[in-house]
């Protein structure tokens, strides 16, 4: 199935955009699509053979899923590619506009028990969240 892509400028630095998009302690802040999911947990090791594990789902606990893989490679402040536990693979790409501006592209191979908009809906809800968070804090 073709790759989705989406993309986000965010008005940060790289580093801190790099930074609070692979740290646990801020993964959890924004990891979700709307206010009645969160992510109660997420555990990273953020290394090239590394795994993460993340945990979304209702507040109220009707329904929830892990969101886990492999990180594939690294290139630092520029590009990660991971391979979920389902083979699908996810790259992020990091470009530096300026000092102060970050675009963030993610390219990810869609499911097929969903439909494209509804996951790029979804995935664009989580980044634009990431993007939120990343500028107020």
């Amino acid at each position: 199935m073709e790759p989705i892509t989406i993309n986000i400028t965010i008005l940060k630095p790289i580093q801190k955009v790099w930074d609070y998009f692979y740290s646990s302690k801020h993964i959890v802040k924004w990891n979700f699509t709307t206010p009645n999911w969160h992510c109660p947990k997420a555990v990273i090791d953020f290394r090239e053979g590394g795994s993460f594990d993340y945990r979304l789902e209702y507040k109220d606990k009707s329904f929830g899923y892990d969101f886990a893989g492999k990180i594939v490679e690294i290139r630092d402040l520029e590009y990660v590619k991971s391979v979920l536990n389902d083979g699908r693979t996810i790259e992020v790409y990091f470009n530096k506009i300026d000092d102060t501006t970050t675009e963030v592209v993610e390219v990810f191979e869609p499911e097929e028990q969903y439909s494209r908009e509804m996951q790029r809906m979804g995935y664009y809800a989580i980044l634009d969240r990431f993007h939120k968070y990343v500028e107020n804090n």
